[in-house]
């Protein structure tokens, strides 16, 4: 299984678009630093998880919402702006 996952800032607000096959521990990694695209916005919460079968499909997904349309859609759906 694959996992696409939004985290959000506790503090900052800004969110972020990954692909994993293990959440719990990426969501570990990221709020220990060890992930240098997130390191200054920790602490961050998980927003919501999407799962896939493949990893092609959930790579698809990731695209989708790191692209303009794909964050609208998760900040109308997600974060009610």
């Amino acid at each position: 299984m694959y996992y696409v996952y939004v985290l959000r800032s506790v503090e900052f607000g800004r969110f972020y678009v990954g692909l994993t096959d293990n959440v719990e521990r990426r969501l570990k990694e990221h709020n220990s630093g060890k992930t240098s695209s997130t390191r200054f916005y920790a602490p961050r919460i998980l927003l919501f998880v999407e799962k896939f079968d493949t990893r092609p499909e959930a790579r698809e997904r990731e695209k989708y919402l790191k692209a303009g349309s794909g964050k609208e859609f998760i900040k109308r759906y997600y974060l009610g702006l």
